[in-house]
């Protein structure tokens, strides 16, 4: 009997190993699938993960570009707006520079007529007139020479006396004498119509005391046929009265033409010999004038030029004094006005 149990021992322990082998490969290939699987799902999850990554990328790439466009057209705009800043700074700064220099030399120029013109003021007397403001005291051999004063450029010589011309009888009306000789009477209406305008000094018309003088001389002495322009130049002290050259006349510009010329005044269009021109304020254009229309422009500017000095305190002379100043330019722009000038002599 104990044969024969060992061959049957050995087929059952065979069939076991075989049966214990196959559960192994089974296990095996279940773990196998099931890894499989769980490898599948983290791939899918990294890919969808990785989708989601490239498109968050993109975004952002288009973020970027964006935002560099932007940046570049902020950085080309501040650049061109700073140029531009840049360039409109040094033109205002040239402009004030330019301004800065004209104003000092203008500055420069009324100082030193100012402090000229004050010494005359105040050398002058009626007792003892100032020679340079009266030039008709003065020899007839020195009349003639020329100031500028005020912003009115003119012949000292408009300012004075006008005797009668060579080989006429001199009009007795209009006899002028040196104030030293001459008998006076104050007329009280007009001295109180002074005192009154001088306790609050001005250039405008709407005291009595100008609007009287505006009627009876400034407004006839300047009739003109452009006297509306004249007298406003004349007010604001921007008229400018210079001499011609003779040599120069036949070379006279178009403009200047429209404006009269070197024969033909432009303010009376009367045809004589125009040594002198004038110019109104900044306008470009020159107005010839004749002797007879320059007198009467000088004496206004005379007036309006003494009158300024009072309102600025340069005259320190008393009331009485001042008023017969006033009255002997008044004078002047009557004599002025009924055609009476002098001529350089020699």
């Amino acid at each position: 009997g104990g044969g024969q149990a060992g061959p049957t021992s050995g087929r059952d322990h065979g069939d076991l190993s075989r049966h214990r082998s196959s559960s192994l490969e089974i296990k095996e290939k279940e773990i196998r699938e099931k890894g499989s699987e769980i490898l599948r799902e983290q791939l899918d999850a990294a890919k969808r993960e990785l989708k989601l990554k490239d498109k968050e990328c993109e975004r952002l790439s288009q973020v970027r570009n964006q935002l560099e466009q932007e940046l570049e057209e902020l950085t080309a705009s501040l650049f061109e707006e700073a140029h531009k800043m840049v360039h409109e700074a040094n033109v205002k700064q040239a402009a004030a520079e330019k301004q800065l220099k004209e104003a000092q030399g203008k500055i420069d120029v009324l100082q030193a007529e100012v402090t000229a013109l004050k010494t005359l003021v105040l050398t002058s007397t009626p007792s003892s007139p100032n020679r340079q403001l009266h030039p008709q005291l003065q020899p007839s051999g020195t009349r003639g020479a020329y100031k500028h004063v005020g912003g009115h450029v003119r012949n000292k010589s408009a300012s004075g006396g006008f005797p009668p011309s060579p080989g006429k009888p001199e009009p007795s009306s209009v006899s002028i004498q040196p104030a030293a000789k001459e008998d006076r009477e104050m007329d009280s209406v007009l001295y109180a119509e002074f005192l009154m305008w001088k306790e609050n000094p001005s250039v405008e018309h709407s005291s009595a005391f100008l609007s009287r003088i505006y009627r009876e001389d400034i407004g006839p002495c300047l009739s003109f046929t452009r006297s509306e322009l004249v007298q406003s130049a004349v007010e604001n002290n921007s008229l400018t009265i210079e001499p011609v050259a003779m040599s120069a006349l036949p070379m006279v510009k178009a403009s200047a033409i429209e404006c009269g010329g070197p024969k033909k005044c432009a303010l009376s269009g009367i045809s004589r010999l125009c040594q002198h021109r004038i110019k109104l304020g900044d306008k470009g254009s020159y107005y010839y004038i004749s002797p007879s229309s320059r007198t009467r422009i000088t004496a206004v500017c005379n007036f309006f030029t003494y009158i300024r000095y009072i309102q600025q305190g340069l005259v320190r002379h008393d009331a009485e004094q001042m008023f017969w100043e006033v009255m002997r330019l008044r004078r002047e722009m009557t004599v002025a006005k009924l055609g009476f000038y002098l001529t350089d002599q020699g």
